[in-house]
């Protein structure tokens, strides 16, 4: 099923529901050039025969100017025009590299996502922003440029590793969090091998309920000036710590909300009760609540967010599960909640 769907720079068509192969009913395979990393080019080589691509290392570390400049280069030994067309094959990483490149290769090119894990199905793969990082510092290197399409093959699920599956589910849960009630409440219901392993229509209902909040959120707001900022809901920390301890996304994201939760309870009035249910749900879907970082370290790397004005912060806090806020918050109340996480933790 194709639902074109419109935002302010361009329509994007969501494949739901949709195979791999459907492509080149719309796409000329001569045309197309695939970009993903070496797990998914071994594990789906059979997809990719007779299609160019070029592979790179898996993982964040991928993620910056250098595999820019080495994918340009290789576009240009395949003589690649403004007629061809990107295709990023993979996660969050994958997905972020290639509209990066295809942004600024020639000047813009054409380019289109095939999500292959749960986290890009629900967040990553959506909404025009991609980013590269620069050391420690998290997307710092970014445009916001739509897809010409996504396309949703669950199948590609079908081998995502048990660490992939709890990554997915942070970002579920931050939707529910700061946009839905209900469904923190059915997740609450659930634990992760109920999707994993057994409901393969809960699941997918799942993805298209999450991508929908996303979509209707860039729809209003896609240059991240007003709404979209609650999308960052765990993410500010998460980005400081990230980089900083080699963790995975979600991971991090799950420390994040722990944090942005602290600070709700502060600044917006959040029962503790909410942040203690919040933990046990994070718990439910394998993604930890406790970790031992550097304050100072992390509160360094926190003062060049991009989010950051003066000496402040627009920080996504929680007034009760379901509704989130932006509060803009002054470095000193961030880093006491910081060096508070850091000593109950």
């Amino acid at each position: 099923m194709v639902q074109q769907i419109a935002f302010p720079s361009g329509n994007v068509d969501f494949m739901f529901g949709s195979s791999f192969d459907e492509l080149w009913q719309t796409y000329d395979k001569q045309q197309v050039v695939i970009i993903t990393n070496e797990h998914i080019a071994k594990l789906y080589a059979r997809l990719f025969k007779g299609l160019k691509i070029l592979v790179i290392p898996p993982g964040e570390s991928s993620k910056d100017l250098h595999t820019i400049g080495s994918l340009a280069r290789q576009l240009l030994e395949m003589q690649a025009t403004r007629k061809t067309m990107l295709i990023g094959v993979g996660g969050g990483v994958i997905t972020d590299i290639v509209g990066f490149l295809a942004t600024v290769y020639l000047r813009g090119v054409a380019f289109g996502f095939v999500p292959t894990t749960l986290l890009g199905m629900v967040d990553a793969a959506i909404g025009g922003k991609n980013g590269v990082n620069s050391g420690m510092h998290k997307n710092i290197l970014g445009t916001i440029t739509q897809p010409k399409f996504i396309l949703y093959d669950v199948r590609f699920l079908d081998t995502l590793p048990d660490d992939e599956w709890s990554n997915g589910f942070a970002e579920i849960i931050k939707y529910a969090c700061i946009f839905d009630a209900d469904m923190f409440a059915d997740l609450a219901g659930h634990n992760i091998s109920c999707y994993q392993d057994h409901d393969d229509a809960a699941l997918i209902e799942l993805i298209n309920k999450c991508a929908g909040w996303k979509i209707r959120t860039v729809q209003e707001d896609e240059k991240e000036t007003g709404i979209r900022k609650l999308l960052n809901f765990g993410h500010t920390a998460a980005h400081a710590i990230e980089n900083l301890y080699e963790l995975p996304h979600g991971k991090a994201v799950g420390i994040g909300m722990v944090i942005a939760a602290m600070i709700s309870e502060d600044v917006s009035g959040l029962d503790r009760r909410a942040t203690d249910k919040l933990k046990t749900l994070l718990s439910q879907y394998h993604l930890p609540v406790q970790l031992k970082f550097n304050a100072k370290k992390a509160m360094d790397i926190l003062k060049m967010d991009k989010k950051r004005v003066d000496d402040k912060i627009d920080y996504i806090v929680l007034e009760q599960p379901g509704k989130g806020a932006v509060h803009a918050l002054p470095f000193d109340k961030i880093e006491k909640a910081l060096a508070a996480y850091e000593s109950n933790h």
